[in-house]
């Protein structure tokens, strides 16, 4: 109550008026104005009366002050809630004190706050425009330790370890297809196989590097048997089905080793985009000022970044000869890789394990075809059809390309999150 009609006697304010309006008692000055009374001062007397309580002005103090301990618990539980209320950014900061002590910087925090499921709204109730915002402030107030010190930044060299590192599966993939081309007979088989461990080698080798590299156990030890199954089905899957569907194999079917050369030649280009879509990530971290803004940002930077990489597939596929079965497989493992990388590997190896077994399931059912019961040559008939209308091709290319398109639906969704950014 203010104004005119404001009690102007300090005994008519006492602990239970400011326990019923929620504001410290109010003292009168020499010019008729009045100031809140520290809640410290506040107390209420014993009786159940209003008693005068003792004013902070330098006038002579009443000559009855009640004590301390009379205090009621009303007064102590409204002087509480207006603590509460006062910071509410307290409880959280204890709520999530490791996250704060350990956190490089407030970026790390807010992308920590929205993946545990805080939005700007949620922030809104703390007092924040947006996460952004309360993340810095968590940040300031949090102590950090020196055990909590920033972790240094690599150095230089280590940048060019891994852009050497990604141009392996190339060279590995090149070396063997030049041993295939100037050798015959078992010798070439020879070389073919020794080929095969050297990419499979250095295709490890580029992956636990730079960009490209998962956090440590993130990535299902079966993940690598599904890749290579993909990468074996794209060299010899199409010919192995046309010769099943025709009634053989009767002898050795026809391999295509340029596809997986195109394939390798990719990985360089694929880190090197990866690269890019994190550092313009991570910027646009520090640039937005909320989680909406951040993925409207984020979104088309994905998109541009995997239109380049296609291009650049589809030129190297073209160099080494061209399969649309094996334009699909790069894309699904690069979505994949790109998942798994930032944080979503179960969704990556599911992806990867479904293709495989689609991809099995396709020659499996023309080889239950030939058993002699009724109803097992219906088995065949949906591969056939696919392959007398598109060619054997077909196949891996409906079924990466599915898986593909389902990696980088869920991967719109889930790499434009700011938690999937954190170092």
């Amino acid at each position: 109550m203010r104004g005119s009609a404001a009690p102007t006697s300090p005994g008519a304010w006492d602990a239970r008026s400011e326990a019923l309006l929620g504001a410290p008692a109010l003292t009168p000055h020499a010019d008729g104005s009045l100031e809140p009374r520290p809640t410290e001062e506040t107390v209420d007397a014993p009786s159940a009366g209003i008693a005068p309580a003792p004013s902070v002005t330098p006038a002579p103090a009443p000559s009855a002050a009640p004590s301390p301990a009379s205090r009621t618990a009303p007064a102590a539980a409204a002087s509480r809630a207006r603590r509460g209320n006062a910071d509410p950014v307290k409880v959280l900061m204890h709520r999530h004190q490791e996250l704060c002590a350990r956190a490089v910087d407030p970026l790390e925090i807010a992308a920590g706050l929205e993946a545990q499921g805080f939005t700007d709204r949620t922030a809104a109730r703390f007092r924040h425009r947006d996460v952004f915002s309360l993340a810095e402030e968590l940040y300031a107030r949090v102590p950090r330790g020196i055990e909590s010190a920033p972790p240094t930044v690599p150095a230089a060299p280590r940048s060019d370890a891994w852009v050497l590192a990604v141009l392996t599966p190339g060279a590995a993939a090149a070396l063997t297809g030049i041993g295939l081309a100037v050798t015959h007979g078992p010798l070439r088989l020879a070389v073919g196989a020794a080929g095969a461990l050297l990419l499979a080698g250095a295709l490890l080798f580029a992956v636990r590097r730079g960009p490209l590299r998962a956090p440590d156990g993130a990535a299902p030890p079966a993940v690598r048997v599904w890749t290579l199954w993909l990468l074996a089905y794209a060299v010899a899957g199409d010919g192995l089905l046309a010769q099943v569907l025709s009634g053989g194999p009767d002898g050795p079917w026809d391999l295509a080793p340029g596809p997986l050369l195109g394939l390798a030649l990719a990985v360089a280009p694929a880190a090197w985009c990866a690269q890019l879509f994190a550092n313009r990530a991570r910027r646009r971290i520090a640039d937005s000022r909320g989680l909406a803004d951040f993925a409207a940002g984020v979104r088309p930077l994905l998109l541009g970044t995997v239109t380049l990489q296609l291009l650049a597939l589809t030129v190297l596929l073209g160099l080494t000869g061209f399969s649309s079965g094996a334009l699909a497989l790069g894309a699904l493992l690069l979505f994949a890789r790109l998942l798994t990388v930032h944080g979503f590997p179960e969704t990556a190896a599911a992806a990867l394990a479904a293709a495989s077994a689609a991809e099995a399931l396709a020659l499996a059912s023309v080889f239950a075809a030939r058993v002699p019961a009724p109803g097992f040559d219906a088995l065949a008939a949906p591969v056939r059809a696919v392959v007398d209308t598109w060619g054997p091709g077909a196949v891996p290319t409906l079924v990466c390309g599915a898986a593909a398109l389902g990696l980088l639906a869920h991967a719109t969704g889930s790499l434009v999150r700011a938690s999937a950014h954190t170092p």
